[in-house]
């Protein structure tokens, strides 16, 4: 059943590509493609990518342990899962965390102008090694921004030899209308949280916390609903179910398009700060959490299609953004950030060579990341799956990796 690891590698690409359009929202707006109505609302809930991801990070960990540790819980499987998952984020966050800290630094140094940074201290520069800065009902995000996830999917991850527990009674106990109850219940609370006009980043009231713990275990459900769909000892579902996934697909995608514009141009869902303000940072519109369910069906539907986007995802082009996406997503912003500082610095802010300078700067970004990737996250990662005895690829990632395929092969 590992195919569906190929187009749903090819998903991890389309997620860190949204975040990243995400935060360059003020620079497409200067080069006129804000204006166009439909990638305008799309881009401006690109934040919905990290979603994508937790549900995503749910869906492929279950497959990969759900036999592996659901019997039981035995600590020493717990430790080494949690040893594997650090050996597979935490190097380019540590990496990350310096040059963004580095980075301000310096930015301060050659402007002159030194920004209020409360978070430019000890104690959260402690908080974000150790992956607890978005603990809490108040995070207070800083140095490099985006590990505000990876701080949630280590909690996640620390919570898993246990929910994989449930999830093993519930995929041997359960018919499959239970699981599809289970499915709503899991997602209950972000959709409380997502109808809430308190703020439209969703960090207040143990909003991070709640985003990760619904879709995460979502997505492991998904899995499992999965698996009812594939008859037993098949890798493939029929040709009614493929068919029908294949269907499911394209509309999920479609369904969460058509809501972005709506929520849009739903002055409810408009935050203040975006009314009232029109140079402030443009803000995603209330609700948009909503937007979540569709997504996570997506995943689904994709693992059990053969065709059209699922044959498209698994390409190998895609596969390879794919593999560079984490690396991707962590570094783009400190990227952006260099890149607008020296943008600011010639007094380059709009005009043909600005457009050109956005073109430039995400092709930069892919270029960092598919460095970083090569030179630290996937040698270090590697290195600390041996230190836990573990294979350097894991098997997994022998159908997703182009690369890992080749030294299997070469062996």
């Amino acid at each position: 059943m590992a195919v569906f690891i190929r187009q749903l590698t090819g998903i991890r690409f389309v997620a860190a590509f949204w975040v990243l359009l995400y935060h360059l929202q003020d620079p497409l707006d200067r080069i006129g493609l804000m204006d166009i109505p439909v990638f305008s609302e799309v881009v401006r809930v690109g934040r919905l990518g990290v979603d994508l991801f937790f549900a995503l990070s749910g869906f492929i960990i279950t497959h990969t342990y759900l036999t592996r540790m659901g019997s039981r819980l035995a600590i020493g499987a717990a430790a080494s899962f949690w040893w594997l998952r650090l050996a597979r984020i935490y190097p380019v966050h540590l990496v990350m965390l310096n040059v963004a800290g580095i980075a301000v630094v310096a930015q301060a140094w050659i402007t002159g102008v030194n920004k209020d940074r409360p978070w430019l201290n000890p104690s959260d520069y402690i908080a974000n090694l150790l992956l607890i800065q978005e603990w809490g009902p108040h995070p207070d995000r800083g140095w490099n921004v985006v590990a505000w996830s990876l701080s949630m999917e280590w909690l996640a991850y620390l919570i898993f030899p246990v929910l994989v527990l449930l999830l093993y009674a519930l995929h041997r106990k359960v018919p499959t209308w239970v699981l599809v109850i289970a499915w709503w219940v899991a997602l209950a609370p972000l959709l409380w949280r997502g109808s809430l006009t308190i703020d439209p980043y969703y960090t207040e009231l143990w909003g991070s916390v709640i985003r990760v713990l619904t879709e995460f275990t979502a997505g492991a459900i998904t899995y499992l609903i999965v698996l009812r769909l594939i008859p037993q000892g098949a890798s493939d579902p029929s040709t009614r179910v493929e068919r029908g996934a294949t269907i499911v697909s394209v509309l999920m995608p479609l369904l969460v398009v058509a809501g972005a514009v709506f929520l849009g141009n739903w002055t409810t869902a408009q935050s203040p700060i975006t009314l009232s303000d029109p140079d402030a940072e443009p803000l995603p519109p209330y609700f948009h959490l909503w937007l979540v369910p569709p997504l996570i069906v997506w995943i689904g539907a994709l693992a059990l299609s053969r065709r059209g986007q699922a044959r498209w995802l698994g390409t190998d082009t895609l596969i390879l953004g794919g593999v560079v996406s984490y690396s991707l997503y962590m570094t783009h912003l400190v990227w952006f950030g260099v890149w607008r500082a020296g943008m600011n610095a010639i007094g380059i802010e709009s005009g043909p060579i600005y457009a050109l300078s956005v073109v430039l700067a995400i092709a930069g970004a892919f270029v960092i990341a598919w460095l970083m990737w090569r030179i630290v996250e996937e040698p270090c990662r590697r290195w600390m799956r041996r230190l836990a005895g573990a294979r350097a690829i894991a098997p997994e990632e022998t159908t997703a990796d182009p690369e890992a395929r080749r030294e299997v092969t070469d062996r």
